[in-house]
């Protein structure tokens, strides 16, 4: 069930929020074992505080559409006096005295956590094979990862547990499970969500938002989460508009741009054929695809990465002391930081507000971008390697580089992109789709994404 389903579901008496919760967990109970996607579960916390919705409602005091909701964050998010790990032995009995803002957001707005979910050592990696934690297993082949770093969240929403999770994107991190687990991932404007009490990873770059099954709920949840925050500097002071798409998403007359350059140059040929049947899905709804050539996403990419390494380091300089206690593909990633000059973050923040620039342009000629989310399905558990076959012939490439191709410099950029489902390989492992706006262009970019998923039936398919 959806969140707004769900939701209706309550307020017409089919359900109450004690049933929901008790469905959850009795999900979890049957599923994480072999899935690994949480952490912790707080049964006897979820339990007690769907009564009080229920009780709530019954006096006819409704929240919205999270009131009796059951949620889980990722465990980078602060929660009050619930353990928060972030995925690491440094954390591992870290209990915070208040909430994330999202967090607060969410409680505030009526959801229930469930509990915290598993992912990537500190955020940083893209395989949620975490060695203190275990590996977290994609529903649609426990073999397989479930993408990272956020990769609970996304086994959570993907196999029913919960109808909404949240995830943090420094360099794909919602996107990555959302394509690898086939859900919807949204990572958001820069700003426009709160980071505050998300534990950084690297402070430009990291974002905050929602796996959910469906557009439509993860339009529901930006509308919770979004606004100013003035705990975090970074945030913006924009209004926050209704996000969620009509009943009748339109995105007739709307410029669909093909980049000619670089999204599509290097795909698995399962993933070339789904995300170019999702141009031409785009045509049938009456919109335009533009042939259009796009910044130097390369050079993109590695600003990025100088910049992710460099403030990555930075932000775990003070535990760097006690090595024990990371894992060891993690600590590899914050010694290469460390060894960068100031004057390559210096130039990589030049390369990034150039190309930034470059980008506003693109905004004339086109209203969105299509992508693939990520140029392949999930790899096995374990490989560091990956053999990508595409038109101009086979390269052997490292999984986590080439895993972010085509979201690490929508991060460097701050624009906001939205993955959803659009196909399945022959062995049944998700493909997913990157739609890509604007900054602050959320509106557009979910009624998009909404349309495509009206006209498709990718998000009905569940893993068994």
């Amino acid at each position: 069930m959806t969140i707004l389903e769900a939701a209706a579901a309550l307020r017409a008496g089919k359900i109450s929020s004690v049933e929901l919760i008790g469905e959850s967990l009795d999900r979890i109970a049957r599923m994480n074992p072999r899935l690994n996607a949480f952490i912790t579960v707080l049964e006897d916390h979820a339990r007690a505080r769907a009564a009080e919705r229920d009780a709530e409602l019954a006096r006819g005091i409704d929240r919205g559409p999270f009131h009796g909701i059951p949620v889980a964050h990722k465990d980078l998010l602060l929660t009050k006096g619930v353990r928060t790990t972030a995925g690491s032995k440094i954390f591992a009995d870290y209990f915070p005295d208040h909430d994330a803002t999202v967090v607060e957001k969410l409680a505030d707005a009526g959801a229930v956590l469930v509990g915290k979910l598993g992912l990537h050592e500190l955020a940083y990696g893209i395989s949620s094979t975490n060695p203190h934690y275990g590996a977290v297993r994609n529903p649609w082949n426990r073999e397989c990862i479930p993408g990272g770093s956020s990769g609970g969240s996304g086994v959570a929403v993907a196999s029913g547990m919960v109808p909404l999770a949240t995830g943090s994107d420094t360099g794909g991190s919602i996107r990555v499970p959302a394509s690898f687990c086939g859900t919807v991932g949204l990572k958001a404007t820069y700003g426009r969500v709160s980071r505050y009490g998300a534990l950084p990873l690297a402070f430009t770059l990291d974002h905050v938002g929602p796996l959910t099954q469906t557009v439509r709920d993860a339009a529901v949840t930006l509308n919770a989460i979004a606004g100013y925050d003035p705990h975090d500097d970074s945030s913006s002071r924009r209004p926050v508009p209704d996000y969620v798409p009509s009943a009748h998403a339109n995105v007739r007359g709307l410029r669909v741009g093909m980049p000619e350059n670089y999204y599509l140059e290097r795909l698995d040929p399962e993933v070339d054929t789904a995300v170019r049947a999702m141009f031409h899905t785009a045509e049938q709804l009456g919109a335009h695809v533009v042939p259009v050539r796009v910044p130097d996403i390369a050079a993109l990419n590695t600003a990025a990465m100088v910049i992710l390494s460099s403030e990555a380091s930075a932000a775990l300089e003070p535990h760097l002391a006690h090595r024990e206690n990371f894992g060891a593909d993690v600590l590899m990633r914050l010694d290469q930081g460390r060894l960068l000059a100031a004057t390559d973050y210096v130039n990589a923040q030049r390369i990034r507000r150039l190309l930034i620039g470059d980008f506003n342009a693109l905004w004339s000629h086109v209203d969105c971008l299509f992508t693939a989310t990520t140029p392949f399905a999930a790899p096995k558990i374990g490989e560091d390697t990956v053999t990508v076959h595409s038109k101009g012939g086979s390269t052997v490439e490292d999984v986590r580089a080439a895993t972010t191709w085509y979201m690490r410099g929508i991060n460097a950029l701050g624009i906001p992109a939205l993955s959803i489902p659009c196909g399945f390989t022959n062995s049944g492992l998700p493909i997913g789709l990157q739609i890509v706006t604007a900054a602050f262009d959320e509106q557009r970019l979910l009624t998009i994404g909404a349309a495509l998923e009206d006209a498709t039936d990718f998000h009905l398919r569940h893993p068994a």
